[in-house]
């Protein structure tokens, strides 16, 4: 019966393996272990693009008004290094001053909440035979757990930094991205075309057709998500101070702006440090601080992130969870900030290439097979 079946039908299928296909497959290996090699070259070049993205709308609309390329990319370098100078220079001071302050209250804000909680579990159980605090004190050196958040902190700082400047190579080289960026901003067209008619066509014109919707959604994601964390980081100063923490109110609303730059996972790490140095204060005052880190995480995710960030993304909220974790366990602080930017470049040739013309030809499928039931349904009626 099989044979009659195969006899009657087409053979079946067989695989078979080309010779250009194991050419290709020996040729991707010393080309993968190229590009690990060049691994430094390929983040520079990221970081090069993310930049040039996020100025290129302003170069193009300085463009409008006849200034030259290259004398709108030097203007917009130097007001934006020209302003992250003055501002560590009228804050920076007391941004340190309070960020050791803030050192210093972290283990009494600690013994503070275990004598609470010693406290209430005297008063529930009416003994002191073995109370809560000394149940830490045995379990936990609060003086060494402070010790080690500290060094896993600066661990983190110097494994982003390290990471970076290992890849990188030095300061030196992100000076270099900055100049690498600026010089695709003042030839970007040129720059785009020579690369694009590398492709065999029809390739090339779909790539190029492509390029502005990519940089519109790579730059606006950076430049979304460091506006964000400046509101967000000016209204906890804000509110902070009027609470009572006007000591402390500038460190913690700088840390707020730092975290708010990792979408999802920094307004609650942000909020760590303020909760803790709010637990001597008392009740309300805790709570007064709790409400406003839910009010601004509230606000960076109902209306700033969908006018500022979400807009320009583009990429289910999970999809950037994703990227900033794997972002973060690969390169650090800065894997965080590059990464999802280029998951919503890469999401428009995606959706423009693939998506949107997958739909498009199952959409005219089904009409070319419901117009013969069509016709057929009218020859009978």
């Amino acid at each position: 019966m099989a044979k009659e079946l195969w006899a009657d039908n087409a053979p079946p299928p067989r695989l078979t393996i080309s010779v250009s296909s194991v050419v290709l497959l020996i040729a991707a290996i010393p080309l993968l272990v190229l590009l690990w090699q060049l691994k430094s070259l390929l983040l520079l070049v990221m970081i090069s693009v993310v930049l040039a993205c996020s100025i290129a709308p302003v170069v193009d609309w300085a463009e409008q008004y006849r200034v030259p390329r290259w004398l709108s990319v030097i203007l917009v370098y130097l007001t934006l290094i020209g302003g992250l100078v003055l501002l560590g220079v009228l804050i920076g001071p007391t941004v340190f001053e309070q960020l050791e302050r803030l050192i210093r209250r972290v283990p009494v804000s600690i013994r503070g909440l275990l004598n609470e909680a010693d406290a209430w579990l005297t008063a529930f159980t009416d003994t002191r035979s073995f109370t809560t605090n000394e149940l830490f004190t045995q379990l936990i050196d609060v003086q060494s757990l402070i010790s080690w958040t500290i060094k896993s902190s600066q661990q983190l700082l110097v494994r982003s930094y390290g990471v970076t400047t290992g890849i990188l190579g030095s300061v030196l080289s992100l000076v270099l991205a900055l100049f690498v960026s600026g010089y695709m901003v003042a030839d970007s067209r040129t720059l785009v075309k020579n690369l694009t008619r590398l492709l065999p066509s029809p390739w090339d014109e779909r790539i190029l057709a492509q390029m502005p919707p990519m940089a519109q959604r790579i730059g606006g994601y950076l430049r979304g998500r460091f506006v964000v964390s400046a509101l967000l980081s000016v209204a906890t100063t804000v509110g902070l101070s009027l609470i009572g923490l006007r000591d402390l109110a500038v460190g913690l609303g700088a840390i707020a702006g730092v975290t708010n730059l990792i979408p999802f996972l920094g307004p609650i790490l942000g909020a760590i440090p303020a909760l803790l140095v709010a637990i001597p204060q008392g009740g309300w005052t805790f709570l007064w601080v709790f409400l406003i880190y839910v009010i601004a995480q509230n606000l960076e995710t109902y209306i700033l992130d969908p006018l500022l960030v979400g807009t320009s993304v583009g990429v289910h909220p999970l999809y950037q969870l994703l990227a900033v974790l794997g972002g973060t366990q690969v390169l650090g602080i800065i894997g965080a900030l590059i990464v999802p930017p280029w998951i919503a470049g890469g999401a428009v040739l995606l959706e423009n290439l693939y998506l949107r013309p997958k739909f498009i030809a199952e959409r005219q499928q089904r009409r070319s097979k419901a117009l013969p039931e069509l016709a057929g349904f009218q020859a009978d009626s």
